[in-house]
């Protein structure tokens, strides 16, 4: 089977508005992202493969010397850096994607919803209009 483009599909692009575009492309977006979400969180494993590497670094001796070498900021630090990396893992990691996703789907649509009317399409149904008349 043969997919044939006439000249007439090409115009029907052309036509259709950049807003109307602007949304197609939020919801192609939004569409392969939660999608992308769905097959890492269904193939991701548990995000904590190493347990005795985790217990120590939980531990509260080793937060005692991280506190006791490098103060407090450097616990929070620690703690920040951790909670960050535990992002791109596992399960943690599909979460992640639909969310960046989903952000960027929410700009193109909002930059969509708040576009100006388009002028060019405007004028031309005036000068049509001026023409019947």
């Amino acid at each position: 089977m043969y997919v044939t483009i006439t000249y007439c599909h090409i115009m029907q692009w052309k036509i259709t508005n950049l807003q109307t575009r602007l949304y197609l492309i939020a919801a192609i977006i939004l569409l392969v992202g939660l999608g992308s979400a769905i097959l890492i969180y269904l193939t991701a494993g548990d995000a904590s493969e190493n347990l005795l590497i985790y217990e120590f670094e939980h531990s509260n001796a080793y937060r005692h010397n991280l506190e006791l070498y490098a103060g407090k900021w450097n616990v929070l630090a620690d703690e920040f850096s951790r909670w960050f990396d535990g992002l791109w893992h596992g399960r943690s990691l599909a979460f992640t994607v639909a969310c960046i996703f989903i952000f960027i789907s929410f700009v193109v649509f909002f930059v969509a919803y708040h576009l100006p009317a388009d002028t060019t399409n405007i004028a031309e149904d005036e000068s049509k209009q001026d023409r019947t008349d």
